[in-house]
């Protein structure tokens, strides 16, 4: 049997990585490991703490003591922060929009880097993000970059509040998606952008069968071609 490898799967948001990442997991057998879920949980928390999300040395501080455990609850991988679960809380849009600010700042992203690298070591594991493949695993032996059209995406994304109570604006969410796709291509630490050697998928028009399909083969052939 091949030794488990590093899979990253990175791409804008509302691509469908979480979705992708989760089943992608399941039918290897690896453990998920969702880096975005880290972000959002440290602009939780600074958030009930008062820090504001523009303060990089504080939300560093953060980050630094962040309790963070991923666990399979039935077929969802559930985030705890402590012992709280924070799966939902973490995906409310003003967390989404704090996650995309905390994550432009430098302290935080070093801060979290050892961490991020210590849950995926040993190989074994999907690892969904923005920056997988180019800055927390560049030596991973299977990346990809799932991308989709912004309106797509922004339906993807009203659908998923929808289904969790949430009120959504339609066009509100479109407007956001853009702003966070400008935001985290341009800032000046770990822009957004595929990694040189992943393989790109657009699941615009692929349904999630298809596309777990496509990267669960395409791992295969990285794998025995080692």
């Amino acid at each position: 049997m091949s030794a488990p490898v590093v899979v990253t799967i990175d791409g804008p948001a509302g691509a469908g990585k979480s979705s992708v990442a989760k089943q992608l997991a399941r039918k290897l057998g690896y453990r998920l490991l969702d880096t975005g879920a880290i972000y959002r949980a440290v602009a939780l928390a600074a958030q009930r703490a008062g820090v504001d999300w523009t303060d990089g040395d504080a939300l560093a501080t953060v980050a630094r003591d962040l309790a963070i455990r991923f666990d399979w609850v039935g077929e969802t991988n559930h985030v705890f922060v402590a012992d709280d679960d924070v799966t939902v809380a973490i995906r409310a849009p003003e967390i989404s929009q704090g996650a995309s600010q905390v994550s432009a700042h430098a302290p935080v992203r070093a801060a979290l880097l050892d961490l991020q690298r210590r849950l995926g070591a040993g190989g074994g594991v999907v690892v969904e993000g923005r920056d997988t493949g180019t800055v927390v695993f560049p030596r991973a032996e299977a990346k990809f970059f799932l991308t989709a059209t912004v309106q797509e995406r922004a339906r993807r994304r009203t659908a998923e509040l929808e289904a969790n109570g949430k009120p959504v604006d339609a066009e509100a969410t479109l407007r956001e998606i853009r702003e966070r796709d400008e935001r985290d291509a341009s800032r000046d630490v770990a822009p957004m952008v595929a990694a040189a050697d992943a393989v790109l998928v657009d699941s615009s028009r692929q349904t999630l069968e298809q596309v777990v399909e496509s990267l669960a083969a395409a791992v295969a052939a990285r794998v025995g071609g080692r």
